[in-house]
Protein backbone atom coordinates (compact mmCIF):
# COMPACT_ATOMS: atom_id res chain seq x y z
CA UNK A 1 0.00 0.00 0.00
CA UNK A 2 1.64 3.50 -0.83
CA UNK A 3 0.55 6.06 2.55
CA UNK A 4 3.19 8.58 1.26
CA UNK A 5 4.09 10.29 -1.56
CA UNK A 6 6.99 12.76 -2.60
CA UNK A 7 7.26 14.72 -6.14
CA UNK A 8 9.82 16.43 -6.60
CA UNK A 9 9.68 19.64 -9.50
CA UNK A 10 12.74 21.86 -10.01
CA UNK A 11 10.15 24.81 -9.74
CA UNK A 12 6.38 25.96 -10.91
CA UNK A 13 5.96 29.17 -11.78
CA UNK A 14 2.50 29.92 -12.91
CA UNK A 15 1.80 28.68 -16.02
CA UNK A 16 3.35 24.90 -15.07
CA UNK A 17 1.61 25.03 -11.79
CA UNK A 18 -1.64 25.24 -14.46
CA UNK A 19 -0.28 22.97 -16.71
CA UNK A 20 0.71 20.32 -14.05
CA UNK A 21 -2.91 20.66 -12.75
CA UNK A 22 -4.10 17.46 -14.28
CA UNK A 23 -1.35 15.26 -13.35
CA UNK A 24 -1.86 16.64 -9.44
CA UNK A 25 -5.69 15.67 -10.20
CA UNK A 26 -4.64 12.49 -11.62
CA UNK A 27 -2.46 11.71 -9.02
CA UNK A 28 -4.66 11.96 -5.87
CA UNK A 29 -7.29 9.95 -7.77
CA UNK A 30 -4.97 7.12 -8.28
CA UNK A 31 -3.63 7.52 -4.55
CA UNK A 32 -7.05 8.87 -2.81
CA UNK A 33 -5.81 8.11 1.14
CA UNK A 34 -1.71 8.63 0.26
CA UNK A 35 -0.37 11.92 1.97
CA UNK A 36 1.32 13.47 -0.74
CA UNK A 37 4.87 16.16 -0.53
CA UNK A 38 5.20 18.41 -2.99
CA UNK A 39 9.10 19.76 -3.14
CA UNK A 40 10.42 22.23 -5.32
CA UNK A 41 13.98 21.85 -5.27
CA UNK A 42 15.70 24.79 -6.90
CA UNK A 43 13.34 27.35 -6.36
CA UNK A 44 9.52 28.41 -5.76
CA UNK A 45 6.59 26.61 -6.67
CA UNK A 46 3.21 28.44 -6.92
CA UNK A 47 1.30 25.76 -5.16
CA UNK A 48 3.17 27.46 -1.96
CA UNK A 49 1.46 30.83 -2.79
CA UNK A 50 -0.80 32.07 -5.55
CA UNK A 51 -2.13 28.98 -6.86
CA UNK A 52 -2.07 26.79 -3.04
CA UNK A 53 -6.32 26.92 -3.42
CA UNK A 54 -6.17 24.90 -5.91
CA UNK A 55 -4.52 22.01 -4.64
CA UNK A 56 -6.00 22.37 -1.07
CA UNK A 57 -7.10 18.49 -0.33
CA UNK A 58 -5.16 17.25 -3.45
CA UNK A 59 -1.49 17.97 -2.15
CA UNK A 60 -1.03 17.52 1.53
CA UNK A 61 2.05 19.33 1.97
CA UNK A 62 4.27 21.68 0.10
CA UNK A 63 8.01 22.03 0.83
CA UNK A 64 9.37 25.25 -0.94
CA UNK A 65 12.70 26.21 -2.68
CA UNK A 66 14.05 23.02 -0.88
CA UNK A 67 17.86 23.60 -2.11
CA UNK A 68 18.01 19.53 -3.34
CA UNK A 69 19.21 18.52 -6.75
CA UNK A 70 21.87 20.99 -8.49
CA UNK A 71 25.36 19.84 -6.48
CA UNK A 72 27.25 16.69 -6.91
CA UNK A 73 28.15 16.93 -3.03
CA UNK A 74 24.12 16.40 -2.49
CA UNK A 75 24.64 12.92 -3.19
CA UNK A 76 27.22 12.54 0.23
CA UNK A 77 23.95 12.90 2.57
CA UNK A 78 20.45 12.09 2.48
CA UNK A 79 18.03 15.25 1.76
CA UNK A 80 14.93 15.89 3.82
CA UNK A 81 16.67 14.95 6.93
CA UNK A 82 15.92 11.34 6.61
CA UNK A 83 12.17 11.27 5.70
CA UNK A 84 11.27 8.31 3.75
CA UNK A 85 8.66 7.53 1.44
CA UNK A 86 6.52 4.67 -0.02
CA UNK A 87 7.16 6.48 -3.72
CA UNK A 88 8.64 9.26 -4.89
CA UNK A 89 7.65 10.88 -8.60
CA UNK A 90 10.68 12.38 -10.03
CA UNK A 91 9.05 15.22 -12.82
CA UNK A 92 12.66 15.97 -14.25
CA UNK A 93 14.96 14.30 -16.27
CA UNK A 94 18.56 15.68 -15.17
CA UNK A 95 20.35 12.32 -14.04
CA UNK A 96 22.20 14.29 -11.29
CA UNK A 97 19.38 15.62 -9.84
CA UNK A 98 17.63 12.06 -9.61
CA UNK A 99 20.95 10.45 -8.32
CA UNK A 100 20.35 13.03 -5.68
CA UNK A 101 16.51 12.38 -5.43
CA UNK A 102 17.51 9.25 -5.11
CA UNK A 103 19.26 9.29 -1.50
CA UNK A 104 15.63 10.05 -0.34
CA UNK A 105 14.91 7.04 1.69
CA UNK A 106 11.83 5.22 -0.27
CA UNK A 107 10.30 2.17 -1.04
CA UNK A 108 10.15 2.41 -5.21
CA UNK A 109 10.94 5.54 -7.23
CA UNK A 110 9.77 6.30 -10.69
CA UNK A 111 11.86 8.66 -12.51
CA UNK A 112 12.13 9.26 -17.04
CA UNK A 113 15.86 10.56 -16.35
CA UNK A 114 18.19 8.82 -18.47
CA UNK A 115 15.77 6.17 -20.22
CA UNK A 116 14.20 5.29 -16.82
CA UNK A 117 17.56 3.71 -16.00
CA UNK A 118 17.14 4.82 -12.09
CA UNK A 119 13.32 3.75 -12.28
CA UNK A 120 11.82 1.13 -10.91
CA UNK A 121 9.28 0.56 -13.46
CA UNK A 122 9.35 1.53 -17.34
CA UNK A 123 6.74 2.18 -19.56
CA UNK A 124 6.10 -0.36 -22.19
CA UNK A 125 7.10 1.92 -25.20
CA UNK A 126 9.75 4.00 -24.78
CA UNK A 127 8.94 7.25 -26.73
CA UNK A 128 8.85 9.96 -25.04
CA UNK A 129 5.12 11.56 -25.59
CA UNK A 130 5.89 15.01 -26.74
CA UNK A 131 2.79 16.37 -24.41
CA UNK A 132 4.51 17.46 -21.00
CA UNK A 133 0.63 16.68 -19.61
CA UNK A 134 1.22 13.08 -21.13
CA UNK A 135 4.52 12.54 -19.60
CA UNK A 136 3.45 13.74 -16.41
CA UNK A 137 0.44 11.30 -16.80
CA UNK A 138 2.67 8.35 -17.99
CA UNK A 139 4.70 8.49 -14.17
CA UNK A 140 1.13 8.08 -12.84
CA UNK A 141 0.50 5.45 -14.43
CA UNK A 142 3.79 3.95 -14.20
CA UNK A 143 3.03 4.09 -10.43
CA UNK A 144 -0.21 2.80 -10.06
CA UNK A 145 0.03 -0.09 -12.72
CA UNK A 146 -3.28 0.81 -14.47
CA UNK A 147 -4.41 3.59 -16.72
CA UNK A 148 -5.69 6.82 -15.82
CA UNK A 149 -9.33 6.92 -14.11
CA UNK A 150 -11.38 10.29 -13.74
CA UNK A 151 -9.60 13.03 -12.57
CA UNK A 152 -10.27 14.01 -8.55
CA UNK A 153 -12.21 17.48 -8.47
CA UNK A 154 -10.77 20.41 -7.58
CA UNK A 155 -11.94 22.23 -4.34
CA UNK A 156 -14.46 24.58 -4.12
CA UNK A 157 -15.00 27.32 -2.16
CA UNK A 158 -18.81 28.63 -1.42
CA UNK A 159 -18.04 32.25 -1.28
CA UNK A 160 -16.02 31.76 -4.73
CA UNK A 161 -19.01 29.72 -5.96
CA UNK A 162 -21.35 32.57 -4.57
CA UNK A 163 -18.99 35.57 -6.24
CA UNK A 164 -19.36 33.53 -9.74
CA UNK A 165 -23.05 33.29 -9.63
CA UNK A 166 -23.15 36.93 -9.07
CA UNK A 167 -21.15 37.99 -12.54
CA UNK A 168 -22.61 35.01 -14.54
CA UNK A 169 -26.36 34.11 -12.86
CA UNK A 170 -28.30 31.26 -14.02
CA UNK A 171 -30.23 31.30 -16.94
CA UNK A 172 -28.54 32.39 -20.12
CA UNK A 173 -26.24 30.32 -22.00
CA UNK A 174 -22.57 32.08 -21.63
CA UNK A 175 -19.76 30.67 -24.21
CA UNK A 176 -15.90 32.10 -22.93
CA UNK A 177 -13.61 34.08 -24.65
CA UNK A 178 -10.29 34.45 -23.83
CA UNK A 179 -8.55 36.81 -25.72
CA UNK A 180 -4.94 37.07 -24.38
CA UNK A 181 -1.93 35.38 -24.06
CA UNK A 182 1.49 35.68 -21.94
CA UNK A 183 2.78 36.88 -25.35
CA UNK A 184 0.81 39.02 -28.30
CA UNK A 185 2.58 36.65 -30.55
CA UNK A 186 0.26 34.28 -29.41
CA UNK A 187 -2.97 36.00 -29.43
CA UNK A 188 -5.82 35.41 -32.30
CA UNK A 189 -6.46 38.53 -33.77
CA UNK A 190 -9.16 40.56 -31.16
CA UNK A 191 -11.78 41.70 -33.91
CA UNK A 192 -11.76 38.19 -34.97
CA UNK A 193 -12.80 37.13 -31.26
CA UNK A 194 -15.01 40.07 -31.53
CA UNK A 195 -16.78 38.57 -34.95
CA UNK A 196 -17.34 35.61 -33.62
CA UNK A 197 -18.93 37.04 -29.86
CA UNK A 198 -20.98 39.20 -32.58
CA UNK A 199 -22.18 35.78 -33.89
CA UNK A 200 -22.89 33.72 -30.82
CA UNK A 201 -24.66 37.24 -29.24
CA UNK A 202 -27.01 37.10 -32.13
CA UNK A 203 -27.90 34.01 -31.61
CA UNK A 204 -28.83 34.49 -28.25
CA UNK A 205 -25.73 33.01 -26.32
CA UNK A 206 -24.00 35.59 -23.87
CA UNK A 207 -20.50 36.71 -24.71
CA UNK A 208 -18.07 36.32 -21.96
CA UNK A 209 -14.30 37.86 -21.97
CA UNK A 210 -12.00 36.56 -19.52
CA UNK A 211 -9.36 39.52 -19.70
CA UNK A 212 -6.03 40.00 -17.26
CA UNK A 213 -5.10 43.04 -15.70
CA UNK A 214 -3.02 44.69 -18.92
CA UNK A 215 -5.50 42.82 -21.32
CA UNK A 216 -8.28 44.98 -19.88
CA UNK A 217 -6.39 48.02 -19.93
CA UNK A 218 -5.83 47.36 -23.53
CA UNK A 219 -9.38 45.86 -24.91
CA UNK A 220 -12.12 45.83 -22.22
CA UNK A 221 -13.39 49.34 -23.98
CA UNK A 222 -13.15 48.25 -27.50
CA UNK A 223 -15.08 44.73 -26.25
CA UNK A 224 -17.93 46.64 -24.35
CA UNK A 225 -18.27 49.69 -27.50
CA UNK A 226 -18.95 46.49 -29.84
CA UNK A 227 -20.69 44.11 -27.51
CA UNK A 228 -22.98 45.41 -24.80
CA UNK A 229 -24.19 42.37 -24.44
CA UNK A 230 -20.65 40.97 -23.26
CA UNK A 231 -19.74 40.42 -20.06
CA UNK A 232 -16.48 41.08 -18.73
CA UNK A 233 -16.62 39.10 -14.88
CA UNK A 234 -12.81 39.49 -13.68
CA UNK A 235 -12.92 43.26 -14.37
CA UNK A 236 -16.14 42.75 -11.69
CA UNK A 237 -14.46 40.89 -9.33
CA UNK A 238 -14.27 42.38 -5.35
CA UNK A 239 -11.23 40.01 -5.75
CA UNK A 240 -9.80 38.23 -9.04
CA UNK A 241 -7.94 34.87 -8.23
CA UNK A 242 -7.71 32.02 -10.33
CA UNK A 243 -9.69 30.07 -8.37
CA UNK A 244 -12.58 32.43 -9.44
CA UNK A 245 -12.03 32.03 -12.81
CA UNK A 246 -12.09 28.72 -12.98
CA UNK A 247 -15.24 28.57 -11.12
CA UNK A 248 -16.41 31.51 -14.01
CA UNK A 249 -15.38 28.87 -16.39
CA UNK A 250 -17.75 25.98 -15.05
CA UNK A 251 -20.78 28.53 -15.83
CA UNK A 252 -19.72 28.45 -19.79
CA UNK A 253 -21.28 26.12 -22.42
CA UNK A 254 -18.03 26.45 -25.05
CA UNK A 255 -15.01 28.73 -24.72
CA UNK A 256 -12.65 29.76 -27.13
CA UNK A 257 -8.49 30.84 -25.91
CA UNK A 258 -5.60 30.96 -27.02
CA UNK A 259 -2.43 29.20 -25.54
CA UNK A 260 -2.62 30.82 -22.05
CA UNK A 261 -2.62 29.96 -18.56
CA UNK A 262 -6.65 31.00 -18.83
CA UNK A 263 -6.70 28.38 -21.28
CA UNK A 264 -5.63 25.96 -18.67
CA UNK A 265 -7.48 27.27 -15.83
CA UNK A 266 -10.64 27.24 -18.25
CA UNK A 267 -9.45 23.33 -19.05
CA UNK A 268 -9.74 22.93 -15.57
CA UNK A 269 -12.79 23.64 -15.35
CA UNK A 270 -13.93 20.56 -17.49
CA UNK A 271 -15.69 22.64 -19.90
CA UNK A 272 -15.31 22.38 -23.77
CA UNK A 273 -12.54 24.01 -25.13
CA UNK A 274 -11.42 25.48 -28.25
CA UNK A 275 -7.82 26.05 -28.26
CA UNK A 276 -6.11 28.07 -31.00
CA UNK A 277 -1.83 27.72 -31.24
CA UNK A 278 0.03 29.30 -33.54
CA UNK A 279 4.14 29.58 -32.83
CA UNK A 280 3.95 27.49 -29.68
CA UNK A 281 3.42 23.67 -29.90
CA UNK A 282 0.12 22.43 -29.28
CA UNK A 283 1.58 18.82 -29.31
CA UNK A 284 3.32 20.05 -26.05
CA UNK A 285 1.18 22.44 -24.62
CA UNK A 286 -2.22 21.77 -25.54
CA UNK A 287 -4.42 22.11 -22.01
CA UNK A 288 -5.71 18.49 -20.84
CA UNK A 289 -9.76 18.69 -20.90
CA UNK A 290 -12.28 16.04 -21.52
CA UNK A 291 -13.76 17.41 -25.04
CA UNK A 292 -10.91 18.96 -26.62
CA UNK A 293 -10.55 21.20 -30.23
CA UNK A 294 -7.25 22.07 -30.90
CA UNK A 295 -6.88 24.21 -34.03
CA UNK A 296 -3.37 25.09 -35.68
CA UNK A 297 -2.12 27.83 -37.94
CA UNK A 298 0.69 25.19 -39.63
CA UNK A 299 -2.98 23.60 -40.61
CA UNK A 300 -3.84 26.47 -42.53
CA UNK A 301 -0.43 27.02 -44.06
CA UNK A 302 0.90 29.46 -41.43
CA UNK A 303 2.66 29.93 -38.33
CA UNK A 304 1.41 33.07 -36.89
CA UNK A 305 -1.89 33.30 -35.39
CA UNK A 306 -3.53 34.97 -38.04
CA UNK A 307 -3.63 32.48 -40.49
CA UNK A 308 -6.17 30.78 -38.63
CA UNK A 309 -9.60 31.71 -40.05
CA UNK A 310 -12.09 33.23 -38.35
CA UNK A 311 -14.77 30.72 -39.95
CA UNK A 312 -12.55 27.34 -39.43
CA UNK A 313 -12.71 28.77 -35.11
CA UNK A 314 -16.40 29.66 -35.54
CA UNK A 315 -17.39 26.15 -37.43
CA UNK A 316 -15.61 24.46 -34.21
CA UNK A 317 -17.06 26.47 -31.58
CA UNK A 318 -20.17 25.41 -33.59
CA UNK A 319 -19.53 21.92 -33.14
CA UNK A 320 -18.84 22.31 -29.46
CA UNK A 321 -21.59 23.73 -28.50
CA UNK A 322 -23.46 21.24 -30.09
CA UNK A 323 -22.12 18.65 -28.31
CA UNK A 324 -20.45 17.08 -31.80
CA UNK A 325 -16.93 15.19 -31.59
CA UNK A 326 -13.77 16.99 -31.04
CA UNK A 327 -12.14 18.72 -33.42
CA UNK A 328 -8.46 18.25 -34.51
CA UNK A 329 -7.52 20.14 -38.09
Amino acid sequence: MIASILVYVGTDAVGDGLIKLPFVRALRAAFPTARITWVAGKGPTVYAGILAPLVAGLIDEVIDDAGIGSRPLELLRRPLAGREFDLILDTQRRLLTSLILKQVRHRRFISAAAGYLLSDARPARKAKPSSMAAQLAGLVELASGRPLGPAAPLPRDPAIEAEADRLLPPGPRYVGFAPGAGGRYKCWPLDRYLALAAEMAGEGLVPVFLLGPAEAEDWAGAIRAALPSARLPVQEAARPTPLLTIALGRRLSAAVANDSGTGHMLAAADIPLVSLFGPTPAEKFAPVTARPTLLRAQDFGGTAMEAIPLAAVEQALRRTLAGDAPVCF
